[in-house]
């Protein structure tokens, strides 16, 4: 006996062998659950760090090593490489073959068999943009990994601020605390005087008054150091009360102004922002020229087989063309230029403002350096003036409420060059900061647009 395969059931057998080997290829779903208890790490030495062991006191490197591995911001922007590289990997694909296919059953009339059409055909439109679309997805990859550049930059420089900021108010709060103990020596000498007779309630005046000024400043510098500590612990990965301890020695390099002027026209090719939007321009460009040749119209391009119910057979080419007389992508190509010329903008407003920073805190700078060299002779002489003060106080030559001016003189002095010597080492980051410094140039090709 011999088994007859009717001629259905050899395409539905040859369809589903094809469905399986897709099928094969395909990825499979695995889930990712969200972790609940997370939380900032309680000591430094459960921190992410490059070195088997850090120092007791941390440096300035240290603290920037450890922001870049830990902080937090950071490690989830990270994730946008992926993100970039898979768009990278869409956009270089080439689009898959149509298939077609019918099957007419014969249920009456002239016909000796069932009418059977099948046909493959290829989108040509989307093979004439592919290549731009590859060059824009490879620039808008590249962007991402300059803004998240320049992302580390800017969270490495707040770590530096408030580093130097902490070191700077522990110099402040020591001063205040010497000012505070001469005041305390004086007001502890008046009471027991008051209370032996040897002097008046009016006299301690003067004394209370300036240890409550001084009490005050205390405290003001207290709550300012507790929230720069929570903040570098936040910014490092730790929980915003672990202990951290910063070498007295923090290390701020030098700005060299000369250096910087001469930096300042290559600034475009150095600061990672400036760089990313132009790749972001040089994407938006790929996407114009895309769009330009999107007006291509839709055309698919095959062949086409089969035979009909009189089992008379064919076999040939077949085309499919888009009539353009409406739309001709007209509007996409709008949207695309304008938006090519708000980058364009940005860019050049970008540029401009960059380097009126640089040269305003570099004028900063310069006066208040003429400023710190006006004021440290002036501190030198109050502390010669208080040192005579106070032996001419103690020998009787001097009443007290003079000594007492002359100490809050010499105090405010004290503390106006360690506010000036902040800001400067403040400026000098931010300088460092908007000039690149450190970073090494970058020249973009005009070839990597095409």
């Amino acid at each position: 006996m011999r088994l007859t395969i009717h001629p259905l059931q050899r395409y539905v057998r040859a369809a589903t062998t094809l469905t399986l080997a897709l099928l094969a290829a395909c990825a499979t779903y695995t889930p990712l659950p969200l972790d609940g208890r997370a939380a900032l790490s309680d000591r430094v030495e459960k921190l992410d760090r490059a070195t088997d062991s850090l120092p007791e006191r941390l440096s300035m490197d240290d603290v920037v090593m450890l922001t870049l591995r830990n902080n937090p911001d950071l490690v989830a922007a990270r994730a946008q490489r992926g993100l970039a590289r898979a768009q990278v990997l869409a956009a270089g694909i080439v689009p898959n073959p149509s298939l077609s296919g019918s099957y007419g059953f014969l249920l009456g009339g002239p016909g000796t068999t069932a009418a059977l059409a099948a046909g493959v055909s290829q989108d040509l439109k989307s093979l004439v943009t592919l290549s731009s679309n590859r060059a824009s997805a490879r620039h808008a990859a590249r962007e991402i990994d300059s803004s998240l550049l320049w992302q580390e930059w800017q969270t490495i420089a707040k770590a530096r601020l408030l580093a130097v900021d902490l070191m700077e108010g522990e110099k402040l709060r020591q001063v205040i605390g010497q000012n505070g103990a001469q005041l305390q020596e004086l007001l502890t000498r008046n009471r027991d005087a008051l209370t032996r007779g040897d002097t008046t309630l009016t006299a301690l005046v003067p004394d209370l008054s300036a240890q409550a000024a001084v009490r005050k400043q205390q405290e003001d510098l207290e709550r300012q150091q507790a929230t720069r500590r929570r903040d570098l612990n936040v910014l490092l990965g730790l929980a915003p009360l672990a202990a951290l301890t910063l070498s007295e020695n923090i290390g701020v390099p030098a700005v060299d102004a000369t250096a910087i002027e001469q930096a300042i026209p290559s600034l475009a090719n150095r600061r990672p922002d400036l760089i990313a939007l132009q790749l972001g321009y040089r994407s938006q460009e790929d996407k114009v020229r895309g769009a330009i040749l999107a007006q291509f119209p839709m055309l698919s391009l095959g062949v086409s087989g089969g035979h009909d119910s009189t089992d008379v057979r064919t076999f040939g080419p077949q085309i499919t063309l888009e009539l353009p007389l409406f739309n001709r992508n007209q509007g996409n190509i709008a949207v695309e230029r304008a938006t090519r010329q708000r980058l364009h903008d940005e860019f050049t407003a970008r540029l401009a403002t960059a380097k009126a920073e640089i040269q305003s805190l570099l004028a900063d700078m310069a006066l208040l350096q003429t400023q710190l060299a006006v004021k440290q002779p002036q501190l030198e002489e109050l502390q010669q003036v208080a040192a005579r003060a106070g032996s001419a106080y103690r020998n009787g030559d001097l009443d007290e409420r003079t000594y007492v001016d002359v100490l809050s003189a010499r105090n405010a002095k004290q503390q106006d060059i360690l506010g000036i010597e902040q800001i400067l080492l403040e400026q000098q980051i931010a300088v460092a900061t908007l000039v690149g410094a450190g970073m090494p140039p970058v020249t973009l090709s005009p070839r990597e647009t095409k």
